[in-house]
């Protein structure tokens, strides 16, 4: 076994490949760049190096800097976790060159892997049945829309080096080929710097059944089962469990000996998985996707089934260790489901956030896991993936674990930034979730059912009562009336207090609030204060107080009664439980997502996300029609195209290639031609 391991990743990856090398007694390394200083894999890695500035190429993606690292630790090995090089057949052979071991496969298994072209024609030439679609690596555009239409629409184009969903275009008409071709480009050559594509058929209502495999230096091959991924978005998992309830054990055994035979074309050592798209009507017309050469984002599902650490194997392996097993060693037993949660807003098309973590809290017992890179305090920029952490739940069945993790995402608070939390146990209570009809086009399908219907209005009633309490009432206790911030006037009616909120999607509203003998009542109503001197407007909805302690806070909302429990977090943030979600208490807790552009018209182009402005298509003056695209905004690995929303002249334009943004920035502005004349 190695002395001492460099981690070349950050985030969760890295923390997770550290808890396994501390129980191991293998020195661990941690890399950073500057936006990740004060990073958790940072703090927990018993060294830590500085390999430079925050852009991924100028740090992460750095084969000499990471080298130097591991030079100056006196590392003998290099893990590359998942995402940036750790599928990058030149990094591996630089490590070997440098005489380090690489934690993972050979060189040559990445490359071949690597180019789903030459992968496809090397597995089928193994025995395993792959997708129908082009031949051949370097099609132009006009080849590939050529080989789309002989295959017949609608295809999915994607990047021949790439994974993860990045640069994937599922393209229904012809008209659009072109465009979605050279989208497809670009986010393929920023995501792994080569842009060559390949098309496929799209397989409608498919499912997505991945094998994990685990290979030896010394010929030995081994499955770990499968693990169903179908629930996507954006071509991107976000729920993964283990075993799949779609296949019979004779698939099951089938599929696994395709995946066995796919490691084995290629010379395959260390943990990989065999990715396979299947039909939901007829499991056993599966076809091989692709191989990835490297740890997946989901392997603890397979280890809570299996009782096997795919890192220490991981280890062992690249150290040169034969496998005690073989295949009938391999028992799977019981079910686990992994959540991921990621910094991004489903109510806006799932685009990355952002923000500084007021306050976190994850679970953790003997049925739940959580992998995090979060600490409380650090921001969460966009520079990098937008997933923060796992969650992942096990149980005896697959009822019982879903059960599991549904509870656990309800413990699961991070608050400051915007994630898919909620989402993600919503989407675990979908009568088709629950019964295992599922497919990789199921969430956008059921987003809107799956999306919350906004902020509720006791939160902010119960914000108001935290900022400015109710005077106490005990006998024998004096307020001084003219310091309470109660509407007391002498003489008169008890004036409204308002306070002003600002709802994403809404009005501005204002909470008033007056106190009314022994009790408090608050109302959600317009934010314009009336004319009428002590009269209150059409209130929106009416909130009243039950209940409020040192520790507990209850307000009844048209009949229904909602006990928040607030708990004072490190950085000084009450925090408000309501049944399954927590919220920020003690400030306006959507005030600083807004800003003026959220409300500035029609012909206004915002930033829907935090990023990088990377293709800027106009100019001030030009005439532009509904629908073109003008702008692209980058963030997160995700490429986001900026259209115009009607036929006009582009009379203001705000940024630049390489401009960085704000959410909800203002980017240009399109006047309408009928205002033209």
């Amino acid at each position: 076994m190695f002395d001492t391991v460099l981690v070349a990743n950050r985030g969760e990856i890295a923390v997770r490949v550290i808890r396994t090398l501390r129980a191991l007694g293998v020195r661990s390394v941690a890399v950073f760049s500057d936006a990740d200083a004060d990073a958790r894999h940072v703090r927990e890695a018993d060294t830590a190096v500085r390999i430079g500035p925050a852009p991924a190429a100028e740090s992460y993606l750095s084969v000499e800097r990471l080298l130097e690292a591991a030079a100056r630790t006196g590392a003998q090995a290099v893990h590359p976790g998942y995402g940036f090089l750790a599928e990058n057949a030149g990094f591996a052979q630089a490590c070997a060159e440098a005489g380090l071991a690489f934690i993972g496969p050979p060189a040559s298994a990445i490359s071949l892997m690597g180019d789903k072209i030459r992968a496809k024609e090397t597995v089928k030439a193994a025995g395993v049945p792959v997708v129908p679609g082009s031949s051949g690596s370097g099609l132009t555009d006009d080849q590939l829309a050529e080989a789309a239409r002989e295959i017949g629409m609608p295809v999915l184009l994607k990047p021949s080096a790439g994974g993860g969903g990045k640069g994937m275009r599922l393209t229904r008409v012809e008209s659009a080929l072109m465009e979605e071709i050279a989208a497809a480009r670009r986010e393929a050559r920023a995501s792994f710097g080569d842009d060559t594509l390949l098309v496929e058929r799209w397989i409608d209502r498919p499912r997505h059944i991945e094998i994990q495999v685990l290979a030896d230096g010394h010929g030995n091959v081994v499955h770990l089962g499968e693990r169903e991924c179908s629930l996507q978005r954006r071509h991107q998992k976000i729920i993964e469990e283990a075993p799949s309830v779609l296949l019979t054990p004779g698939i099951r055994a089938a599929m696994g000996e395709a995946a066995v035979n796919a490691a084995r074309s290629c010379g395959y050592v260390g943990a990989g998985t065999v990715e396979f798209i299947v039909p939901g009507g007829d499991p056993s017309s599966y076809y091989f996707m692709e191989m990835n050469t490297r740890l997946q984002v989901e392997h603890p599902v397979t280890e809570l089934i299996t009782g096997l650490d795919l890192v220490e194997w991981q280890l062992r392996v690249a150290s040169g260790e034969a496998l005690p097993f073989g295949q009938d060693g391999i028992t799977l037993t019981g079910h686990a489901v992994e959540a991921r949660i990621c910094a991004e807003d489903p109510s806006r098309g799932f685009l990355p956030s952002g923000g500084t973590v007021l306050a976190l809290s994850e679970p953790s017992s003997g049925s739940v896991r959580t992998d995090s890179g979060l600490l409380a305090g650090v921001p969460v920029g966009s520079t990098y993936d937008p997933m923060l952490s796992k969650v992942i739940a096990y149980g005896p069945d697959r009822a019982a674990a879903l059960r599991v993790l549904r509870g656990a995402l309800a413990e699961t608070v991070i608050l400051g930034v915007q994630t898919n939390a909620g989402f993600l146990r919503r989407l675990l209570s979908h009568p088709q979730v629950v019964s295992g009809d599922l497919d990789t086009g199921l969430v956008e399908r059921e987003l809107d059912s799956l999306l919350p219907a906004g902020v509720p209005a006791e939160v902010y009633a119960a914000a108001a009562l935290l900022k400015t309490p109710p005077a106490a009432e005990a006998p024998g206790y004096w307020t001084d009336p003219f310091g309470a911030a109660d509407g007391w006037r002498l003489g008169g009616t008890p004036a409204w207090t308002v306070h002003h909120f600002r709802v994403p999607g809404q009005d501005p509203v204002g909470l008033r609030t007056r106190a009314r003998g022994a009790s408090y009542e608050l109302l959600l109503a317009p934010a314009a204060p009336s004319e009428s001197e002590g009269a209150a407007p059409e209130p929106r909805a009416e909130v009243r107080l039950v209940e409020l302690t040192a520790d507990t806070l209850t307000v009844e909302l048209e009949g229904v009664t909602h006990r928040f429990t607030h708990t004072a977090s490190p950085e000084g943030v009450w925090l408000g439980r309501d049944a399954d979600t927590w919220h920020v208490l003690d400030h306006d807790p959507v005030e600083a997502s807004l800003s003026g552009a959220a409300h500035a018209g029609a012909d206004t182009l915002a930033a829907p996300m935090p990023g990088t402005v990377t293709v800027v298509k106009v100019a001030v003056g030009d005439e532009v029609d509904a629908g073109q695209s003008l702008l692209v905004v980058e963030a997160m690995k995700m490429e986001h195209v900026i259209s115009a929303p009607h036929a006009g002249t582009v009379t203001e334009l705000d940024v630049t290639p390489g401009s960085t943004v704000a959410m909800d920035q203002i980017l240009a502005v399109v006047t309408p031609r009928e205002e033209q004349q």
